[in-house]
């Protein structure tokens, strides 16, 4: 079982992929392609470039393709298209060139399991960062519930607190085959 825990940034995603690996305790975590190229000594930008963001997609396809059975990926490629399709610079980006690896990486999950903005929200978010926080969440529902891209993945969205979300996602259908 592959699993991707996918949202916009400060919903509770790594909050649920820690929870859910106690409950799992014989899956392995792999940490989201920000924070593993930043052990590899990438530097980051506030703002991260299209090239920074294309370096995380890389990444999360190097990840899944290396990942083994029994995982929980803090993020997934869809998490990463959201971020370069409402970044500033999204017009250089060129999806076509990308999409045949992120429909095989997403192949190769079991399940993405949605962590959406909340209303009333769970959590308080600086306001410079509830905008941009806002259109990636709306992308990410648009790509991963929705599949505009065509890509036939088995999803769920969580919602509640921590231990509820944990619930949800061992109680899926997915996770019980």
């Amino acid at each position: 079982m592959r699993i991707a825990v996918s949202g916009s940034h400060l919903v509770g995603k790594t909050t649920l992929v820690g929870a859910l690996s106690v409950a799992l305790p014989q899956f392995d975590v792999v940490p989201e392609p920000y924070h593993l190229l930043e052990e590899d000594g990438h530097a980051f930008a506030e703002m991260p470039s299209i090239e920074d963001f294309e370096l995380q997609l890389e990444r999360s396809l190097q990840s899944v393709h290396e990942g083994g059975n029994n995982v929980i990926f803090d993020r997934c490629a869809l998490d990463i298209l959201g971020y370069l399709t409402t970044h500033q610079d999204a017009d250089v980006f060129r999806l076509t060139d990308w999409l045949p690896r992120i429909q095989q990486s997403i192949a190769a999950l079991d399940l993405i399991v949605f962590v959406p903005i909340e209303e009333p929200d769970r959590i308080a978010v600086p306001h410079a960062d509830a905008a941009l926080r806002a259109e990636v969440d709306e992308v990410l529902r648009d790509v991963i519930v929705d599949d505009t891209y065509g890509l036939g993945f088995d999803v769920m969205t969580t919602e509640g607190a921590t231990a509820s979300r944990v619930q949800q996602v061992l109680g899926s259908g997915t996770l019980q085959q």
